[in-house]
């Protein structure tokens, strides 16, 4: 049964967004904190980026399904998702088969149409129908497909109200600019990739919860998640350097977002960082 609030304006949803998974220390984090975060928060719905659990590049079919026994719904990547090869043939097995489990392990819809895998996912949850889209910025990063284009053609064939986006995207420009083009069609646009949490959380003036990066889930005793004197020798001396996860001062970033149901929109949200 959903944990939903009756208020004055309808039934309240509540949805819990775990930032960029990072390696060993995130995903342990993760399974330490998410039980009580899901009960102190009363959580329905969760979604977390993944790309990088696997030792910080990438991710990995058991990552992928350990993660999905912890309890998280849905798993949205982004630049990373083919870090690790054997992740093509995980994705190969949802073609065909909307039941299996590698479904719910999305990457960009942006992607090259052929590429293995789906940018959309469509559940239901507690008896509520949800979807999750998961979309790559242009700028300072690989050319795609228009993220915001390809938004529109999915919102065209998504008969749920409840829609969370996750924009995996290096400028905040591109950011800012696809919650604002989606403000009112969807629930939520959430940021990743950056690794780096920022204070802008709001809910914008037709309903959808924004943030620019939720932040990083893993170790901030480092560089977005490397051990600093690695990436520091890497910008003295330029030479090549095999990068290696941090493991000190870990800490997980997510988002709470309250929403309504019956309509999709966004009632607040809420920005957490727990060590």
């Amino acid at each position: 049964m959903l944990s939903s609030k009756l208020i004055s304006w309808g039934v309240i949803l509540r949805i819990l967004f775990i930032g960029d998974i990072f390696g060993r220390p995130g995903r342990i984090i993760v399974k330490e904190k998410l039980p009580a975060l899901v009960k102190d928060h009363s959580i329905d719905l969760i979604i977390a980026n993944g790309e990088n659990s696997a030792a910080g590049f990438g991710i990995t079919p058991p990552l992928a399904e350990e993660l999905f026994e912890l309890g998280i719904d849905v798993i949205t990547t982004g630049n990373h998702v083919w870090d690790k090869r054997e992740i093509i043939d995980f994705f190969q097995m949802a073609d065909g088969n909307a039941h299996s489990p590698s479904r719910r392990l999305l990457r960009p819809a942006n992607f090259a149409p052929d590429l293995p895998g789906h940018g959309l996912y469509e559940g239901c949850k507690g008896g509520v129908a949800y979807a999750v889209i998961n979309l790559q910025g242009r700028v300072f990063m690989t050319s795609n497909d228009d993220p915001f284009r390809k938004a529109d053609k999915l919102l065209n064939d998504i008969h749920a109200k409840v829609i969370l986006v996750d924009m995996h995207a290096e400028a905040t420009s591109e950011k800012v600019s696809l919650g604002w083009y989606l403000d009112g069609r969807v629930t939520a646009v959430v940021g990743t990739h950056t690794h780096i949490p920022t204070a802008d959380e709001r809910v914008l003036p037709n309903g959808t919860a924004y943030i620019t990066d939720v932040g990083m889930t893993g170790p901030y005793d480092g560089v977005i998640g490397v051990k600093k004197e690695l990436v520091v020798g890497k910008f003295l001396n330029n030479m090549p350097v095999r990068f290696e996860a941090a493991t000190g001062d870990v800490r997980l970033s997510a988002v709470v977002i309250d929403c309504d149901e019956t309509t999709g929109r966004a009632r607040s949200i809420e920005r957490i960082m727990m060590a």
